[in-house]
């Protein structure tokens, strides 16, 4: 060990010994203002249901004469800005059902009526930060772990989850549910009908259920949040320990709800520049489907035949400057379903915290794509998931159809989970990837210990082997947490040997052992200014050690600090970070071009975050960064452009540049830049018009992707879909492909 490697262990050493009485400090400092973390009321706020025997139009309207039979509740508590307040505007509340469904009338007064409303575009599971929105959250088996939400925003733009201790989302999940919309002079209207068959609640003696029910609403102009029952703003709305009751259901007996939806598709392909293997023109046509069959409340069994995702958005290419991968989010509608049972893991949360390694024992894009994100075919599968309050357990069971350059492969994920205590688990994982030459098994324990209303300890412990290589390898990572009113603070430990091999898994470092503690300060008292413009002063903290684990050198070293980080009212912010960082390369490095050798690397980045409004007609988001790279320059920027001046037409624009200067061993100096436009035009949030286009000049590709959906029954769609890609291969030959796909699917539920 060399004199230089000494002092970096021995600096990490010293920190990693302050560090821990410095996030005591704080978190001690943190109980005594930790006053806005108020413990659930013991007298819960109730809405009541009333039943009716007719079935209702749903139109938006909340004209029938039905709804005046229903039993109003307006009584809501302010969130964001100031806790505990009235809110500056009434929102009104009414519930009815029959023996098909539930249904709730709701009216959000505003004073300046149609103008007050926010929403730049119909895109089903809008960013719920451009638009204004009311939010139901369901208990049916009132555990006050697991919730279903169901969100509208004043167009009737449709967004629905689930959640799992507020801690795991299953975001694309879908629901079958009809809302219809009107605004008006004094604000605007839902009305909302929701199949019994779509909600969850148990089979009891009982004639009358309650259930475990919340609503909160953003009138986004002025950026407040309130809701029925108050929740602290640490939190969110599906912490369903502060949920009220939802009382005097009379639901039917749930029974086995089954969905099918079959589709057929037809395509015509055109190939330019490819080998002479490659018909240049081919047609097809495929039939294929999907069936849910809710066996029960808890139990829900999925079965898929020659599954197609042509209708799924095309991934956006990233200009990586990293030595690590980049992990591109899960899209197709079959993963998402029940992903938060299946995809847990160690990972960067929206805000930075946690730390930035990634560790996931089971990523589904391992499934039905390749390395670089092209489809390949999948024969059939299914997924098993069981819930309940005591226990979690799945398994997918999958075939992937083999090609020219991959052999079939079958796939298979298990798991299993037990809940004790109020919100901790203890859970295990297996996964088998099987092909003609290997097979790959990857074995995981987890827990997950919530020992307060702010405070949680997060687990894990992974081994994999291949019985081709015979290699085993082992990772495993413990994440506390302090989420607090004033502080968010977080210590991560995470270790990866070499031959860590998660072939259905992702981690985005092998090799290391690493140390990721940091701190988010949240500051709102009487010293910030500007108080009308600036909600919060957040700061914070990151530094992040990471050491060989083969070796036992320290290979990198990153203190990102954030001295400025200011939210405003209206949602925009701006922040400033810095980051001095010392990286060691064992190995070449070759970002976008850039041929970086061996060696070991002192630098300083500095970066600009900035956001206006998101919700504005013109809005626009920005990132740049610069400083030293290596052994040289480098300045990058991403910035994106939105014009949205109706909610029925949209276009954004990025922008992505990287330039380096005299970078690497040959000091090379140059420009790569990667741009995109996506449009979206909609007649309503049902019948979409989707274009979107790229270029890299890091490859020399041109990809654009035009997309007519039209939703002609709920979760039931039509499709036209045209999508070219061309670019150079390493030979510098020009490829071009294009694509023309119909597609009709039929959603029946029994």
């Amino acid at each position: 060990m060399d004199q230089g490697d000494f002092f970096h262990i021995s600096l990490t050493w010293r920190m990693a010994k302050i560090l821990p009485w410095l996030l005591v400090l704080f978190v001690s400092k943190s109980y005594s203002q930790s006053n806005d973390i108020f413990n659930p009321d013991s007298l819960k706020k109730e809405i009541e249901a009333v039943q009716i025997t007719s079935v209702l139009h749903i139109d938006g309207m909340l004209n029938e004469q039905e709804w005046s039979l229903a039993k109003l509740q307006s009584r809501f508590v302010q969130i964001e800005p100031y806790q505990g307040l009235a809110p500056n505007f009434q929102t009104d509340v009414r519930v009815l059902y029959n023996r098909q469904f539930l249904y709730f009338g709701i009216f959000a007064h505003d004073s300046l009526g149609r103008k007050a409303i926010r929403a730049t575009d119909f895109k089903r599971d809008f960013d719920y930060r451009q638009h204004d929105l009311i939010s139901l959250a369901f208990d049916g088996f009132n555990d006050k772990r697991n919730a279903m939400s169901l969100v509208t925003d004043a167009y009737g733009v449709q967004r629905d989850l689930l959640s799992f201790d507020d801690l795991y989302y299953d975001i694309d999940w879908d629901g079958v549910w009809k809302v219809r919309t009107s605004r008006t002079d004094s604000g605007w209207a839902a009305e909302i009908a929701i199949p019994w068959q779509t909600l969850r609640y148990p089979k009891t003696a009982d004639s009358v259920q309650n259930w475990g029910f919340n609503v909160y609403r953003n009138r986004r102009l002025t950026n407040e949040v309130s809701a029925f029952s108050p929740y602290p703003r640490v939190f969110t709305s599906l912490r369903m320990t502060y949920a009220g009751i939802l009382k005097n259901l009379k639901p039917p007996p749930p029974k086995p709800n089954i969905r099918v939806q079959p589709y057929f598709l037809t395509s015509f392909d055109h190939y330019d520049g490819f080998d002479a293997g490659v018909k240049p023109r081919q047609s097809n046509y495929k039939l294929g489907g999907d069936l849910k069959w809710a066996i029960n409340s808890n139990t829900v069994l999925d079965l898929t035949a020659n599954t197609d995702f042509a209708q799924v958005d095309a991934d956006q290419q990233v200009n990586n400057v990293t030595r690590f991968s980049v992990f591109f989010p899960e899209k197709r509608q079959f993963f998402l379903e029940n992903a938060s049972l299946f995809g847990f893991g160690v990972g960067p949360q929206e805000d930075g915290s946690g730390g930035l390694m990634r560790l996931q024992p089971f990523f589904s894009r391992s499934i039905g794509l390749d390395d670089l994100g092209n489809p390949i075919p999948i024969d059939g599968g299914g997924r098993f998931v069981f819930r309940s309050l005591q226990r979690n357990f799945g398994a997918i069971a999958l075939r992937q159809r083999g090609t020219d350059s991959i052999p079939a492969t079958n796939f298979f994920v298990g798991r299993y989970s037990e809940n004790f205590g109020k919100e901790s688990r203890l859970g295990g994982l297996v996964t088998i990837k099987n092909t003609p030459l290997e097979t790959n098994i990857e074995s995981t324990v987890d827990g997950f210990f919530r020992l307060g209303a702010s405070h949680s300890l997060n687990t894990m412990v992974m081994h994999t082997i291949s019985t081709h290589s015979g290699k085993h390898g082992f990772a495993g990572f413990a994440q506390y947490y302090y989420s607090g009113t004033h502080y968010k603070i977080w210590w991560t430990e995470s270790a990866v040997t070499k031959d860590f091999d998660p072939q259905m898994g992702f981690v985005s470092r092998k090799d290391i052992i690493g140390t990721t503690p940091g701190m988010n300060w949240y500051y709102r008292g009487n010293l910030l200014p500007f108080k009308k413009v600036i909600r919060a002063f957040e700061p914070g903290i990151l530094p992040e050690w990471y050491v060989q684990a083969s070796t036992g050198k320290l290979i990198e070293r990153d203190l990102w600090f954030f001295p400025l980080w200011i939210n405003f009212q209206s949602g925009a912010y701006i922040g400033y970070g810095i980051v001095p960082t010392f990286q060691r390369l064992t190995e070449a490095f070759d970002p976008l071009g850039v041929v970086i050798d061996l060696g070991d690397y002192h630098y300083t980045r500095q970066t600009l975050y900035l956001s206006s409004d998101p919700s504005k007609i013109i809005n626009l988001q920005g990132i740049y960064t610069w400083g030293s790279y290596f052994n040289g320059r480098l300045n990058s920027g991403d910035w994106k452009l939105q014009f949205a001046p109706i909610p029925r037409i949209s276009l954004t624009g990025r922008f992505n540049r990287n330039h380096f200067i005299r970078v690497g061993q040959a000091q090379t100096t140059s420009t790569v830049d990667l741009y995109s436009i996506e449009g979206r035009f909609a007649l309503n949030p049902r019948l979409q018009l989707i274009g979107f286009f790229q270029k890299n000049s890091d490859n020399h590709s041109q990809n654009y992707n035009i997309r007519l959906a039209w939703e002609y029954e709920p979760l039931s769609y039509i499709y036209f879909v045209y999508n070219h890609q061309g670019f150079d291969d390493p030979f510098q030959k020009t490829r071009t492909e294009d694509h023309i796909i119909a597609k009709i699917s039929y959603l029946k539920q029994f």
